[in-house]
């Protein structure tokens, strides 16, 4: 029989990986910072760079002390090592112990930083600055997204943790804790890589997801890569001013039929040749001009 301890330890080991990357049943039970924080963090649609400058942040703070949670949580499941005493602790947990502490600690101290003046010192901030004209700055940009992002025009895929955005101006990568930001005049777009999975968690077909390189002619944006479902591929063009270039030289599956034909193709050229006898070959081409004798009704 298992000791708590380690009942404990693979609990939390679970936990944990569930709020870090949280799947559908974790998002629809509402155990995701975005939800925890919801009164905090304000509307999405209102305010989307506001939201987004305190959700990386609140996220990053509750990250952080996860591993503090789990010493906590093993001075109950573990008392026999006195974790609840830190000087008859072992050496080792007061390690751990220590920097339990100092990631909150850190991570709270950079918070703070970051939200002075008004979110200046945010990364995002500095990434929209970027963007900004010479007489203007980070806010007049984040209000151009925040317009933007407000319009049911736009294109939008992906996860929470992984979403794509595309406006009539921007293309934007939301991602756990920061915000891939690009103009859409400035960029120039490749696919990269192409991966198929024969079954999701979302539908029982076969999928592609495309792997695109998203590069500004700016030299202060860095390049990112965006990856979306191969059939959303139309609409994503559409929405784009600049072509999207095949470097890899993908086959790219728009429609179900693509993909159908793709895989029937495979299926076909896996097959052994069967070799047909000359008495069945003779019969097979006799009914074949046979039906195109006999084909006289027109649909």
């Amino acid at each position: 029989m298992e000791s708590p301890a380690v009942t404990f330890t693979l609990a939390y080991v679970v936990f944990a990986v569930c709020f870090v990357f949280p799947p559908d049943e974790v998002r629809s039970a509402g155990l995701t910072v975005q939800s925890l924080l919801s009164a905090w963090l304000g509307s999405e649609d209102a305010a989307f760079v506001q939201y987004h400058l305190r959700r990386s942040t609140g996220t990053l703070l509750a990250h952080s002390l996860l591993p503090l949670g789990y010493y906590l949580g093993m001075c109950f499941a573990a008392p026999e090592k006195h974790l609840c005493f830190f000087y008859l602790a072992s050496k080792g947990w007061k390690t751990f112990f220590f920097f339990a502490v100092l990631f909150p600690a850190v991570t709270s101290a950079l918070a703070y930083y970051w939200s002075r003046k008004g979110w200046n010192n945010h990364p995002l901030a500095r990434t929209l600055a970027v963007h900004a004209l010479p007489q203007s700055g980070w806010r007049a940009v984040a209000s151009s997204i925040n317009t933007e992002f407000r319009r049911i025009d736009k294109f939008a895929t992906g996860t929470p943790g992984a979403r794509v955005i595309v406006t009539d101006t921007w293309v934007i990568k939301v991602t756990t804790y920061c915000l891939h930001v690009a103009q859409q005049q400035d960029i120039h777009l490749t696919v990269t890589d192409s991966r198929q999975h024969e079954l999701t968690p979302d539908s029982n077909m076969p999928v592609q997801f495309l792997t695109i390189r998203v590069a500004s002619v700016n030299p202060f944006v860095k390049a990112f890569d965006i990856r979306l479902n191969s059939t959303e591929y139309g609409e994503l063009r559409e929405k784009l001013r600049a072509p999207i270039s095949n470097a890899a030289n993908v086959v790219i599956h728009q429609s179900l039929s693509d993909l159908f034909l793709e895989t029937f193709t495979s299926l076909v050229e896996i097959n052994q040749t069967y070799p047909v006898p000359s008495t069945q070959a003779h019969c097979f081409y006799s009914c074949v001009i046979k039906e195109e004798t006999n084909y006289t009704v027109g649909v």
